[in-house]
């Protein structure tokens, strides 16, 4: 099914007045309350707001999806505003939000929802297309401008559906201290590593560097109470600027591919008790990477 069948012109408003994201979501609802559906609209706010609070859903380029899966709806509703100026706002990429996308619906169509949020966070990706968009006269315009998209919405999740795109990454001739800030910087405890070519060679974690400090950890274990002559960590921060990735870093890791269904991920999670997940295209070169919290997060707690 194509992402355009689940669009309503009435459903989208191309000039919101509002001037923050929380303005334009009660302008939006009140397109579904001009209908003279009858929800209860305090308690879909209510859901809203507290989806907004658990994380910012202003995704950047311009975009922001605010959502929420609730009880006080019974089937899926797809709202989207357009707005001229801009709202006010942090952003991660400091673009203001020009386009929201408010998605409610009910826990019973988790997977329709899934992808409709990510049929749309795509279509919000694509360069060129917030300027498009943004220069629609009508309603209809947008319709056909993401009807041309060609954006479908499959019968199953798939990992390309809550995957991130984007990706920590270093390279083989990397240093452990330029590692370390990464990981440090992003709150991160593992990066890829790429070649030239943005192909998959292999990960560094923060057991990978703590490793480098104690290459003899067995030997310690056994002797917790064994004197050592020199501070291994010390030792390490000497050479940290000459280590590099090549010296530390695995090649075992797990790939998926964008198209691998999300239930078989889990499983394999499950069952490995693995983290993280790359994926990567079909020529390997790495497109995203998929964390077991990101299952939870999106799938499990919506």
């Amino acid at each position: 099914m194509k992402l355009a069948n689940l669009l309503m012109e009435r459903r989208i408003n191309i000039d919101l007045k509002a001037r923050t994201k929380e303005e334009a979501i009660l302008e939006l609802l009140e397109l579904i309350k001009n209908e003279g559906v009858n929800l209860d609209y305090d308690k879909v706010l209510e859901s809203v707001k507290s989806r907004e609070d658990i994380e910012n859903t202003s995704y950047g380029h311009g975009f922001a999806f605010p959502h929420a899966r609730t009880d006080a709806v019974n089937e899926l509703y797809v709202l989207i505003g357009l707005s001229k100026y801009g709202l006010e706002g942090n952003t991660p990429d400091s673009i203001p939000v020009h386009v929201v996308c408010l998605l409610l619906t009910p826990a019973t169509i988790a997977k329709l929802y899934l992808q409709t949020l990510s049929g749309l966070a795509c279509f919000g990706r694509v360069d060129g297309n917030l300027d498009t968009i943004m220069a629609v006269k009508q309603p209809c315009d947008l319709v056909k401008l993401i009807a041309d998209a060609n954006i479908t919405v499959d019968k199953e999740v798939m990992v390309k559906d809550i995957m991130r795109h984007s990706v920590a990454t270093v390279t083989q001739d990397d240093t452990l201290k330029e590692v370390a800030n990464r990981m440090f910087h992003d709150r991160l405890s593992a990066l890829a590593v790429v070649d030239d070519d943005n192909h998959l060679v292999g990960v560094i974690n923060d057991r990978d560097l703590i490793k480098a400090a104690l290459p003899d950890y067995k030997s310690l274990i056994s002797t917790l109470n064994y004197s050592m002559d020199v501070e291994p960590f010390e030792e390490l921060l000497k050479q940290e600027d000459k280590i590099k990735v090549s010296q530390l870093y695995r090649k075992e890791y797990e790939v998926v591919q964008p198209e691998t269904r999300i239930v078989e991920v889990a499983a394999m999670m499950i069952f490995k008790d693995f983290r993280r997940v790359f994926v990567t295209s079909t020529d390997n070169k790495l497109v995203g990477v998929l964390l077991r919290k990101d299952i939870v997060n999106m799938v499990i707690r919506g």
